[in-house]
C-alpha cells in the first residue's frame, strides 16, 4: 500500500514558502538534509495536528522547539525525520525562509 502525502502550497516566492502538509498514517520520512541552491534556509514547522501513535519529528539540533509543536530548524545544516505514522495523521503548517549567503548567521 502507498501511502500519499498531501501538499498545498499556500504562498510561494523568492524568500519564503509557506505549505499545509498532511502526512497519513503509514508514513515517515526518511532521515535527510534539505538542500539549497545558494544561502541558507531556515524552517519554521507548527504542528497542528499530532498522530495518535509515532509521527515524532526527530532533528539534529534545533534553534527553538516548544512542545515538538513549534520548532526552528536548519534543514540544510542539520539532519532530520519524522517517524513512521502507526495511528493517525499528522498535519503540518510549513515556513521556509530562504536567505542569501550574506544573510546567514
Amino acid at each position: 500500500m502507498t501511502v500519499k502525502v498531501k501538499t498545498r502550497i499556500l504562498l510561494q516566492s523568492k524568500r519564503l514558502n509557506i505549505y499545509l502538509v498532511r502526512y497519513p498514517e503509514g508514513h515517515r520520512v526518511r532521515r535527510h538534509l534539505d538542500m539549497v541552491s545558494e544561502g541558507c534556509l531556515y524552517k519554521l514547522n507548527c504542528v497542528l495536528v499530532k498522530p495518535k501513535v509515532g509521527g515524532e519529528f526527530i532533528c539534529d539540533k534545533n534553534l527553538f522547539n516548544l512542545a515538538n509543536r513549534l520548532i526552528l530548524f536548519r534543514p540544510d545544516l542539520h539532519q532530520h525525520e519524522v517517524s513512521r505514522i502507526e495511528q493517525g495523521s499528522r498535519w503540518l503548517l510549513s515556513f521556509a525562509f530562504n536567505r542569501s549567503a550574506r544573510e546567514c548567521l
